[in-house]
């Protein structure tokens, strides 16, 4: 499958869901919905069901729901007026504008669930590399050696490993080993070393110097356990994402790394020739970032429309529709700027000298 093609059907994707969930929302609370389109821009094509027109525009990169009186100064027959977005109350206003990115990380944990009760390639915890000067191989570990349990606990993955051996604090850990037909226990402390963090952030972790062989084996989990699963990891993601923006913002990790839709579109192209599991694995984690980045407090964003309708409560009346004008260009000014910088980003990986 092609970049372009893997890119156009991960981001629609993604960007229906996004869309459907305001949809369904405002649906559910019979608000009239005038257009539902993938994309902005001009129309390539439309067609109009009962009161909707349902489009697929030109620009690729977003789209919308437009419902009636979405803008305040937007002329609704009196008649139609229960049914206008600004008549609804702040509650089923914040639903609606909520709806969108709950949408992507429930797609996004249904996604995993399904890779999760598939089946999912893991790491087994056989050992390929012993590194000298560590633990390990002073306690005469040798590659290919198969580690079964740390302290009486069953490893069945290499990232039980990497749960078991770095939390250890430093203290000594009882690792039962299988090698061909023996079965022996060795005693090792965990060396002290320092690395750096997904974020950038010097860390103490503890390490016997072992490397992985490379072997994999398949993780299946039973449905309603895959489910439960899924949303953890939608959870975990979410968490690195807030974690990642924020370490930006400090500095700590450099706006670099932002990459826009050519880079989506290189990595969409990647995990399809390695599998539709990987394509499907990508496309949960970018729906992730979609709705996490969303609730962000930016104005124009779903969470900038968020923070709108709270300062409307607190205040006890509608916002001026000027005071709004102001808010939603300088959203757009903003989305601009993100947008450009990262498409800047990207041309820069493909076009620098490091990139060839």
């Amino acid at each position: 499958m092609s970049s372009v093609l893997a890119f156009v059907l991960v981001l629609g994707a993604l960007i229906f869901v996004h869309e459907l969930g305001h949809f369904l929302v405002a649906k559910l609370f019979r608000i009239k919905i005038l257009k539902f389109s993938l994309g902005f821009g001009p129309k390539l094509v439309g067609r109009r069901w009962g009161e909707t027109e349902y489009l697929i525009s030109l620009l690729p990169l977003g789209g919308y729901v437009k419902m009636l009186g979405e803008d305040p100064e937007d002329e609704v027959k009196e008649e139609e007026e229960e049914r206008a977005f600004w008549s609804q109350p702040p509650s089923r206003r914040g639903a609606i504008v909520s709806a969108g990115p709950v949408a992507n990380l429930l797609f996004a944990s249904l996604l995993f669930a399904f890779i999760f009760a598939i089946g999912v390639p893991q790491l087994a915890p056989t050992i390929g590399e012993v590194a000298d000067g560590f633990p390990a191989k002073e306690a005469g570990i040798r590659p290919g050696d198969r580690v079964i349990s740390i302290n009486g606990k069953k490893i069945r993955y290499w990232s039980d490993l990497l749960e078991q051996i770095p939390k250890s604090g430093g203290k000594k850990l009882h690792l039962t080993i299988e090698r061909g037909e023996q079965t022996f226990t060795v005693t090792v402390t965990p060396k002290a070393v320092r690395r750096k963090t997904v974020f950038g952030e010097e860390k103490t972790i503890y390490q016997i110097g072992i490397v992985p062989s490379g072997e994999t084996v398949l993780e299946r989990v039973p449905p309603l356990q895959a489910v439960i699963k899924g949303f953890s990891h939608t959870l975990k993601i979410s968490y690195l994402v807030v974690g990642i923006v924020i370490k930006m913002v400090e500095g700590v990790i450099s706006p670099k790394t932002l990459g826009g839709p050519l880079l989506i579109a290189q990595m969409a192209g990647e995990h399809a020739q390695k599998g539709i599991m990987n394509l499907l694995f990508f496309t949960a984690v970018l729906s992730v970032n979609l709705g996490i980045l969303n609730l962000f407090p930016i104005p124009i964003l779903d969470g900038g429309q968020l923070i709108i309708i709270l300062l409307e409560v607190l205040r006890g009346k509608p916002i001026s529709v000027k005071k709004l004008e102001l808010v939603q260009k300088v959203g757009i000014i903003l989305i601009i700027l993100i947008m450009a910088f990262a498409f800047y980003n990207d041309l820069m990986r493909i076009f620098s000298p490091k990139g060839r």
